[in-house]
């Protein structure tokens, strides 16, 4: 049966339909600008990737009217999980945000590596540090891509639905600049990301065996900073937006390309 999306009355999050084969997936309608406004709901929504959606949830997916999805895996991710489920009259767009050559040794590593393989590259705050760096990255070296899907969803792309392979990283941070772009409070940014830790929503970490030493508490230890969202990583993405163009205006013009007609067609198509 398909479901549908109850509207966001101001802070309460709207209704979450019961998907199988997708994880993550919310509406981000309902969130506060700093002049009062609003997201509008059933226009942006974002999620893990739709690989593996059942019947149901492709009912559901196709109740939503999307015109656009972007997926921002790379190669290597497409080839693990397979690619999107098909959704009649949906631009699928792939703009991926990694490159599937820089850490495909490590990422192995994460899989098929063993207790003291993984504290060598994770312990001691490896990982952390890696997952702060990574979302820097994003920002200093993907500007034409974000600028790409902020221009997509100003002209003819809404309603969209942005996902990656969990729905946290790649997909949380083009939301996070998406937002920023609405003019959404800081606080309440942070605060949609995090709710990719609910226990409902995280991506099923993949390991090499099923022996139990693979899966040990030790190692869902070291593996956990890779697979959490935590304020410090959107923390160091904002800084790193201050520190190279000085705040978010200079970043959505300078780095982004967006013009002030742009933004308004994006806060008037996004905003209540």
């Amino acid at each position: 049966m398909t479901q549908s999306i109850s509207p966001r009355s101001p802070g309460v999050p709207p209704a979450e339909p019961e998907l199988s084969g997708v994880r993550n997936f919310r509406d981000v309608g309902g969130l506060p600008t700093t002049d009062g406004r609003r997201v509008k709901t059933g226009r942006l929504f974002r999620s893990g990737h739709l690989a593996h959606a059942t019947e149901t949830d492709t009912e559901f997916l196709i109740s939503l009217g999307l015109r656009t999805v972007f997926d921002f895996r790379n190669a290597a991710d497409q080839a693990l999980e397979g690619p999107d489920v098909e959704l009649p009259g949906v631009r699928n767009v792939n703009i991926p945000l990694s490159d599937p050559a820089a850490g495909k040794e490590f990422w192995t590593m994460v899989r098929d590596g063993n207790v003291e393989q993984l504290r060598g590259i994770l312990g001691d705050g490896k990982a952390s540090a890696r997952m702060v760096n990574s979302y820097r990255t994003m920002i200093v070296d993907r500007t034409a891509e974000h600028g790409r899907v902020l221009h997509a969803l100003a002209e003819d792309g809404l309603p969209a639905l942005m996902h990656c392979a969990a729905g946290k990283d790649r997909a949380g941070l083009s939301i996070a600049v998406t937002l920023l772009a609405l003019g959404v409070e800081r606080e309440a940014i942070v605060a949609d990301y995090l709710e990719s830790n609910a226990p409902h929503r995280r991506y099923r970490v993949r390991r090499g065996s099923d022996a139990p030493e693979a899966r040990s508490p030790e190692v869902m230890e070291l593996l956990a900073p890779l697979f959490d969202a935590r304020v410090a990583y959107l923390t160091a993405a904002f800084d790193t937006i201050d520190e190279h163009w000085g705040g978010a205006d200079r970043y959505l013009a300078e780095g982004l390309g967006l013009t002030a007609g742009t933004l308004d067609r994006l806060r008037e198509r996004l905003l209540d």
